[in-house]
């Protein structure tokens, strides 16, 4: 962190930083020195908490009059889909600074906008990735764990949803008509191979702040492979079934990866995978303390109803769950949801 203005003088002269309020108020002080040493021209904004159309307009608008030629988003991955947005509206080059590896929004050119309250609208399709993305693991670690395994589960559906779209032989998300590249492939296997063999360990290490090679590697997976995979191979229901989610009020207080890992669950179950692999990623979601039934995300008493809202949400046209190769409607995915957590809820 102490060396952003070092990485970011070699993209121009001009910066305007996005950070979100724990990062200005813990590393605020850090970010100052680091920019005025390297000799450049800053303006530091707060994030307001949402990648919400407002606050995009509105960063877009400091931004653009800040006459920055280098937009660098520090924090989460709101606050990084933000700052790429501004960037690219305004022409500048994308520095993304991510102070929690909790999602793969910050290597990748998409964008997920949501309302003011939280829901899910769109994401977008940016056409260039970050210039450069710099990640300070000690900052990482120091960060509380419910982040990293969150981004753990975000990064738990780039196989499982790779495969999905292999099966349907589905676009992936880099160019319309483009199919998964065999290294694509490859790295969304690295991604699950690293999270299945350091998972655990590392959030283990993380509660006791401990930076170990371990976490080292699942950061990488959760920012960079998972980011790479899930471009090169494309998403699939999981990420759906975590859109349909948001519609629900009581799974706002929920990380993003933490909705994705029960979608991931609802996936396996929705393409009718064995049930041995469903109980499989079960048991390794909850040693890490991921979400695997209804629940546990404050949906113990949803209705049919509700569930078919949710349904309906994640089959909007264009909506990812659509690439899965089965026959969907809103009652099958209805009850791909209500038979996970059937399953899931029958053994500890």
């Amino acid at each position: 962190m102490g060396r952003l203005g070092e990485h970011i003088g070699r993209l121009g002269t001009k910066a305007f930083l996005l950070a979100d309020p724990f990062v200005l108020d813990q590393y605020g002080a850090t970010l100052k020195a680091t920019m005025e040493a390297s000799g450049l021209t800053f303006d530091i904004e707060r994030f307001n908490g949402e990648c919400s159309r407002g606050e995009i307009d509105r960063v877009t608008g400091l931004a653009k009059a800040s006459g920055a030629q280098i937009v660098v988003g520090i924090g989460g991955g709101k606050t990084a889909d933000t700052a790429k947005m501004a960037a690219i509206a305004i022409g500048a080059r994308i520095v993304i600074v991510p102070t929690i590896a909790s999602t793969d929004a910050p290597c990748s050119a998409v964008a997920v906008r949501y309302t003011d309250d939280g829901v899910y609208q769109e994401a977008h399709f940016l056409g260039r990735n970050p210039d450069m993305v710099i990640i300070d693991s000690e900052v990482i670690v120091r960060a509380p764990v419910r982040f990293l395994v969150s981004g753990i589960g975000d990064a738990l559906s780039t196989w499982f949803e790779a495969r999905s779209n292999l099966d349907s032989n589905a676009d992936n998300l880099v160019k319309p008509g483009m199919l998964p590249p065999v290294a694509g492939i490859a790295i969304a296997r690295a991604c699950h191979d690293v999270l299945m063999r350091d998972g655990l360990a590392a959030k283990l290490a993380a509660e006791k702040g401990a930076l170990t090679r371990a976490v080292e590697n699942v950061i990488e997976a959760n920012t960079l492979l998972s980011g790479l995979g899930f471009e090169n191979c494309g998403v699939s229901a999981a990420h759906g079934i975590h859109d349909g989610l948001t519609v629900l009020d009581e799974t706002h207080t929920f990380f993003h990866g933490e909705k994705v890992a029960f979608g991931v669950l609802c996936l396996l179950m929705l393409e009718g995978r064995p049930l041995a692999e469903i109980r499989e990623m079960t048991v390794f979601c909850r040693s890490l303390g991921l979400p695997t039934r209804l629940a546990d995300l404050n949906l113990a008493s949803v209705t049919k109803a509700d569930l078919e809202r949710v349904a309906e949400a994640a089959l909007l046209p264009g909506a990812p769950t659509w690439k899965v190769a089965v026959p969907l409607s809103v009652p099958i995915v209805r009850d791909a949801i209500i038979a996970t957590d059937a399953f899931t809820s029958s053994f500890e």
